[in-house]
């Protein structure tokens, strides 16, 4: 069956699984701006078996999602033992990018403030995100131009985990991507000022790149491309292969975390690469 169409059908099943997580943890809402999108989410587990604080932005091709949507996300890291942080960002079509990454930067700085006033240790962050999470916490990452626009201090990322996330911006990309896109960027923009692979600069963070051969949306090739670059300006990259039998986008980049690790790989992965860094 098409990739796509496996990617379409699977969206039912997605989310009733998704409304049917028990909500142990609260968590708590900060505002970092005007409007009602711009703000984070704080979890706290009930026993902290880690002092690595896992901040977190989420998909929805830029026009949906928000963190409260994710939060089953930040329950399941909650049950590993973690700190979690959910940004949320303007979406599009009705804001254009650089928004997005403008808020995303605002949220990590308020979070990370947040954190410290709390005397919570932030040494060690894990930054993530799936799909345009992934592109806009990638830029965020690796882009100095962007951290010094923003102010950004990534001293403290100890590494970065992107799933699914369209790095490059492919002339042989499929249809739906080219319509997120066409809906992210105002007309005449050029979009090399956000696109990952040809932002990214030389970094101390060690990334690793989940990516499925059969996505259905985003092609395996944009993870191949951001890795070749990684590895061109000597910055520590590992691409992960998905094999989980549910490997269609939004299964691997958000679903997984409604399955526990000895259900799923690519989650046993994920936490696998936060342990041992």
């Amino acid at each position: 069956m098409n990739d796509l169409l496996r990617e379409s059908l699977s969206y039912f099943g997605l989310y009733w699984k998704m409304f049917q997580v028990r909500k142990k943890y609260k968590p708590i809402k900060v505002p970092c701006g005007k409007n009602k999108e711009q703000y984070f989410l704080y979890y706290e587990p009930e026993k902290i078996l880690s002092e690595k604080i896992i901040v977190w932005v989420h998909g929805g091709g830029w026009n949906a999602g928000n963190p409260e949507l994710f939060d089953f996300v930040g329950q399941c890291v909650c049950d590993q033992g973690y700190r979690f942080v959910s940004l949320g960002y303007r979406l599009s079509p009705k804001y254009k990018y650089p928004c997005q990454i403008s808020d995303v930067c605002r949220a990590y700085n308020a979070a990370v403030s947040f954190l410290r006033d709390r005397d919570i240790d932030t040494s060690k962050i894990i930054v993530s995100g799936p799909s345009a999470g992934a592109h806009l916490t990638s830029i965020m990452c690796y882009c100095r131009k962007v951290r010094e626009k923003y102010g950004v201090d990534v001293s403290n990322v100890a590494g970065f985990i992107g799933t699914g996330g369209p790095y490059s911006f492919r002339e042989d990309q499929g249809l739906m991507i080219r319509l997120l896109l066409g809906q992210l960027f105002k007309k005449g923009y050029n979009r090399r000022n956000g696109e990952p692979a040809a932002l990214m600069g030389k970094s101390h963070i060690p990334m690793l790149l989940i990516q499925s051969r059969h996505d259905g949306l985003i092609d395996y090739a944009c993870a191949e491309d951001f890795a070749r670059r990684a590895k061109e300006l000597g910055n520590a990259c590992e691409l992960y292969s998905v094999t989980d039998r549910k490997n269609t986008h939004s299964w691997y980049t958000a679903g997984m975390f409604l399955m526990t690790r000895q259900e799923n790989k690519g989650l046993d992965k994920f936490f696998s690469f936060i342990e041992h860094l």
